[in-house]
């Protein structure tokens, strides 16, 4: 029988890894993130230098960053505080420190099999696979770096489930929509944004669980009605997304946030929570997406809005995480020893994702390989 001493909750793992999407540190970083978010995408610079502008509105740097590295100590402060000593690092897929950076400097201080958790909630391929692929090609480099024969890893990766749906992340948003309300008037409407993604991408993003917008919908309805328990009301809401990109003729899930305050507005609302529900923290699509062009939306329409906060750092938030955590790791460990899983914790009406994706999970587009390995997953190939 394992020792469950609080040291022991998260063996059998020896470091957690902090993995996101990366951003620009100042002016002189941005086309170069750009480059490297779009590799293999064929998008000229002239539309990068476009989107060059939402970092330059902010002098260059994104908050994700920071963001991060206050997500960081959190963590570190939660594991201590319950007697854990887990070295969390953390490595970005698309700007340094990268993910290679990151696991290099864990197997030079010993580690051997290491845990990652994404800052990203929901199951999609930008959101899951995508992170898996780097996880597979980082091993890979540093293999060669290390002088191990082709295939050979030097360290062991798992993933931490997608958590739209855990206990922590819902209750953050919760208190989130909950303060917004307050300042805004009753009959207030609360619209919850995410990322879109191209329809392909969503249709395969459902093939081994629910979809990516049917995990946001669960997540919405769920947060909306213990909101409207905390406050005494029923609270109306809708699900639009943000931050589309790509040729004009590719369908994107809809509506976009703009268009539909401008359909709230024509039907006689006047006050709206928006409510970035897809997003862990303000970086980018929140600060220019929601905080700039959506608020500026809702002034000339002539409706009040309040954005809610992101879950950030909420302690809420990050004691869940840490739940996950050790959630994971009482897993690999009952895997070891050939013991039925502990049970996950969820909320709402949609099931826990597995802690070890499935073939073919979170594709970019359903049938299409990108040519890329993935870790976490029962099968790397696919």
């Amino acid at each position: 029988m394992h020792d469950e001493t609080p040291q022991n909750l998260t063996a059998p793992y020896d470091a957690l890894l902090l993995a996101s999407f990366g951003g620009p540190d100042g002016p002189e970083d941005v086309m170069p993130f750009l480059r490297n978010v779009t590799a293999g995408k064929g998008i000229p610079d002239e539309r990068l230098a476009e989107v060059a502008e939402h970092y330059h509105h902010f002098g260059g740097a994104s908050p994700i960053n920071g963001q991060n590295l206050a997500l960081q100590r959190e963590l570190v402060a939660e594991l201590t505080r319950r007697g854990i000593d887990l070295p969390v690092l953390w490595g970005n897929r698309n700007w340094t420190p990268y993910t290679k950076d990151a696991l290099a400097a864990a197997h030079a201080d010993g580690a051997r099999r290491v845990l990652a958790l994404v800052t990203s909630a929901f199951a999609s391929y930008s959101g899951c696979r995508q992170y898996r692929e780097d996880f597979w090609s980082s091993l890979e480099d540093l293999g060669a770096d290390l002088g191990l024969p082709a295939g050979e890893h030097p360290l062991v990766i798992d993933k931490v489930r997608p958590y739209f749906n855990h206990p922590g992340f819902v209750a953050a948003n919760v208190d989130a929509v909950v303060g917004a309300l307050a300042q805004v008037p009753e009959d207030a409407r609360v619209v919850f944004v995410t990322h879109s993604v191209p329809q392909t991408m969503e249709e395969a993003s459902g093939l081994a669980g629910p979809s990516y917008a049917q995990q946001h919908l669960d997540v919405a309805a769920t947060v909306a009605a213990a909101a409207g328990e905390r406050i005494g009301r029923t609270v109306e809401w809708d699900l639009t997304y943000c931050s589309r990109s790509g040729p004009p003729h590719q369908p994107w899930l809809e509506p976009d946030v703009n268009d539909h305050l401008a359909v709230l507005a024509a039907a006689g609302v006047h006050a709206v929570v928006l409510s970035p529900i897809g997003f862990v923290s303000d970086h980018m699509e929140v600060v220019f997406d929601l905080d700039t062009e959506a608020l500026e939306t809702a002034r000339e329409l002539g409706v009040k809005a309040v954005r809610a906060d992101t879950v950030g750092t909420r302690a809420v938030f990050v004691s869940g995480l840490v739940d996950l955590i050790i959630e994971r790791a009482a897993t690999a460990r009952a895997a070891m020893a050939g013991e039925p899983a502990p049970e996950q914790a969820r909320v709402g009406a949609l099931p826990a994702r597995p802690d070890v994706c499935a073939p073919d999970c979170c594709r970019r587009q359903h049938g299409v390989d990108s040519g890329r390995l993935a870790a976490c997953g029962a099968d790397p190939r696919r």
